[in-house]
């Protein structure tokens, strides 16, 4: 399948003044609200404390549900309408290690508040505010690990420090982005956030990859051509591979967004921005960042 004919010759490259200023704009609209908002709204996974789902099948005021969790002495829940009528979702953020024990009372207490309408108790998450806090230092490291990790591969693959720099600058690009989404939105940071954020990173350094191999293919043929005209042909010529991926991933996590119900919404969605950040990152950080670098750190000098 031909998406692309052959020939096709858009001037990727020499817009990335204009969509540097771009990414510029929205990183720093991300770090601008990561810093408004005193960081990213921790989950229950990461914050400690209780997450639990309840629905019931009569109608239902959510001043009812909070009155039952002032009767079970969790004042300070946080309670909000999710996905169907008469679904909600109850946040507790406590430190204590008697979780399990509160987490029993405040069930009671609904049961008991509701005891004339059928009350389901979907989902119930107890995590505790250590293992919260080892989760989020494991969350940091697996994402510094795979920065390191990328680094060091994409640098011995092309045996150019400047490849592995682009490649890094960019993802680093994509997570910042997508963090500010989360903030912006205030979305809370989950382990399945941060499952995304791994698989952005996974999905945008294979785009570069392919897009640097075909830089270093046609580098060798086109010996008289500048720099600057090897990566923008090496980017048309790979343009109907990146759309097939990217738009077939895409067209997955659109379905995914729009019907697989609220408990995967914010998932799906911060999926479609990452995509959006490693796609665009691919043509207009990462090949820029390494003609900046071979134009004023190796003066021109390309390594074959």
């Amino acid at each position: 399948m031909e998406l692309i004919k052959p020939g096709t010759n858009y001037d990727f490259i020499g817009k990335r003044k204009f969509t540097i200023w771009v990414s510029t704009i929205a990183i720093l609209l991300s770090l601008g609200s990561i810093f408004f908002h005193g960081g990213l709204r921790y989950g229950v996974d990461f914050a400690g404390g209780i997450l639990m789902q309840i629905r019931s099948l009569k109608a239902v005021d959510i001043s009812e549900v909070r009155n039952a969790l002032e009767a079970a002495g969790s004042k300070d829940a946080m309670v909000q309408k999710f996905g169907g009528e008469n679904e909600f979702l109850i946040r507790v953020e406590k430190t204590s290690e008697n979780l399990e024990g509160i987490s029993k009372t405040i069930q009671t207490s609904l049961q008991e508040q509701f005891k004339d309408r059928p009350l389901e108790i979907r989902r119930v998450e107890v995590v505790g505010p250590k293992i919260g806090k080892d989760l989020k230092t494991k969350a940091i490291w697996a994402v510094g690990l795979a920065f390191l990790g990328i680094l060091i591969y994409v640098a011995w693959r092309f045996k150019q420090v400047a490849y592995g720099l682009g490649g890094i600058v960019a993802l680093i690009h994509d997570v910042i982005v997508t963090f500010g989404a989360i903030s912006l939105l205030n979305l809370e940071y989950s382990l399945s956030l941060m499952a995304v954020i791994l698989t952005i990173i996974g999905f945008s350094v294979n785009d570069t990859i392919v897009i640097f191999d075909r830089v270093r293919e046609n580098i060798k043929k086109m010996r008289k051509e500048s720099l600057e005209t090897v990566f923008n042909i090496s980017v048309n010529e790979t343009l109907g591979r990146t759309i097939l991926t990217s738009g077939t991933v895409m067209m997955v996590v659109l379905i995914l967004f729009f019907f697989g119900g609220p408990v995967i919404h914010d998932f799906a969605f911060t999926l479609i921005v990452g995509l959006i950040s490693g796609t665009y990152s691919t043509v207009y950080i990462a090949s820029p960042v390494v003609l900046l670098w071979e134009k004023h750190i190796s003066k021109g000098k390309r390594g074959r």
